[in-house]
């Protein structure tokens, strides 16, 4: 964070990105001395309900973040900034949302928590809109016209107040993460069996592994046992996918699988009563198959520039990945946030685990097709994931050409505009499997 004491004194003439997070109820005049660099405002976590009417000052301002401030309206002032691409207002107090609002070059809107009962029309005619997060609003339909937003990538409903879902939903061209989970939408589902119970008394815990976004991940040891497991302890509160509830209910359903990073058991009798999950303790030669999109990426992983995949270790990567998504749809489970990000890998044979169950949505067993509708559109983010493999391959020889030239085959067509032309995940697993 940078201080109002910095900003004053001029030491940030220059500055790309500024994060003031120091109780402001007004904008710092001096953000404007920023005019000519600045292109990050983030100033969550204020005490704001309004932004200045010269905010278009800030002529090259591509992303603004104002979560956790005062808010009830989103501020009209922001269809005026020429180069805004990125806004986000989680967890304000946010009701209404005016076509006015939304930049014209709005690629990314994030309003997750919030209390808006209705979209306006507007955001369909956003020709650059990729990234829509609406979870944790009271919303019962989205407008028509977001079905013109053809360039939408990814889609968060969840806890909402959704009862049936648009027709043209499914057709979405380019639509390949959706998360619908916690609407009342009257979906028939199988019941999966429950899950073992491990009380908290009987656990160690070692140390911190980690954070995600809807909890924390620690290191722990049964007691009167040296093996270590993983504790995810939820932080409870709704997360741009959607509530801990949800997730839990997801994996689930979702059992257990060998290229499936799932739960073992439900955490009880927390002193707290924070809800967690025990999970396997992933090998430390395990690592993140790429890092999450960045601003400028926005819906498409952020890969390390010098990485180079061998060609049997890709495909068993790929081979992996489609037996956990077939599995995960024979469940009648959508993953809805299937990216490398979310995949650890063994980089020495290519072995993958599919992880993070947060977006996860369970699909109605008495209406086969629309889950097939539904199940078309992750059909199109493994496609992207194998477009992103095969970038990644190292130059393959005469041997491995023929296979590298059938998994690029295959990822054109689980990335088809038209998703009742995708394969199924079934025959992408054949497919691979012949390879």
């Amino acid at each position: 964070m940078h201080t109002l004491e910095q900003l004053r004194s001029g030491a940030l003439m220059g500055t790309r990105r500024l994060d003031l997070s120091c109780g402001l109820e007004t904008l710092p005049p001096e953000v404007f001395d920023l005019a000519d660099t600045l292109e990050v405002l983030n100033l969550s976590g204020n005490r704001l309900s309004t932004l200045p009417h010269d905010l278009p000052r800030l002529r090259r301002l591509k992303a603004i973040f104002c979560s956790n401030n005062p808010f009830t309206t989103l501020p009209e002032v922001l269809g005026d900034c020429a180069a805004l691409q990125q806004v986000g207002f989680k967890a304000c107090q946010i009701t209404q949302v005016t076509g006015a609002a939304l930049p014209p070059r709005l690629r990314w809107l994030t309003l997750t928590d919030n209390a808006i009962t209705q979209l306006t029309p507007e955001v369909g005619q956003r020709p650059a809109m990729q990234k829509l997060m609406l979870a944790g609003n009271r919303l019962c339909d989205v407008p028509a016209g977001l079905a013109d937003a053809h360039n939408l990538e990814l889609l968060r409903l969840s806890a909402n107040q959704f009862t049936q879902l648009p027709g043209w939903l499914t057709e979405l061209p380019r639509l390949a993460w959706l998360a619908l989970a916690g609407n009342p939408l009257g979906w028939h589902r199988t019941e999966p069996a429950p899950m073992g119970r491990m009380p908290w008394p009987q656990l160690r815990v070692d140390g911190l592994l980690g954070e995600g976004a809807s909890g924390h991940i620690y290191r722990v040891h049964l007691e009167g046992s040296t093996d270590g497991l993983a504790l995810k302890l939820f932080k409870g509160a709704v997360t741009s996918d959607g509530l801990p509830e949800h997730e839990l209910a997801a994996c689930l359903a979702a059992g257990q699988h060998p290229a499936l990073c799932t739960p073992s058991a439900q955490l009880t009798d927390h002193p707290q009563g924070t809800p967690g999950l025990l999970l396997p303790l992933i090998p430390s030669h395990y690592a993140n198959l790429a890092g999450p999109p960045s601003l400028d990426s926005c819906t498409r992983d952020v890969y390390d520039s010098g990485m180079r995949i061998p060609v049997p270790a890709m495909l068993r990567l790929a081979q992996d990945m489609a037996a956990a998504l077939a599995h995960l749809h024979q469940r009648g489970v959508l993953h809805g946030d299937f990216y490398a990000h979310n995949i650890l890998w063994d980089p020495a044979t290519g072995q993958g685990l599919l992880s993070d169950f947060g977006a996860g949505t369970l699909l109605p067993a008495d209406q086969p097709a629309l889950s097939r509708a539904l199940q078309a559109l992750e059909v199109r983010a493994f496609g992207y994931l194998l477009e992103e493999l095969v970038a990644c391959t190292e130059a393959p020889d005469a041997s491995h050409a023929e296979p590298l030239a059938a998994v690029d085959a295959l990822a054109q067509a689980c990335l088809l505009t038209s998703p009742r032309e995708r394969p199924t995940m079934a025959d992408v697993m054949a497919t691979l499997a012949g390879l």
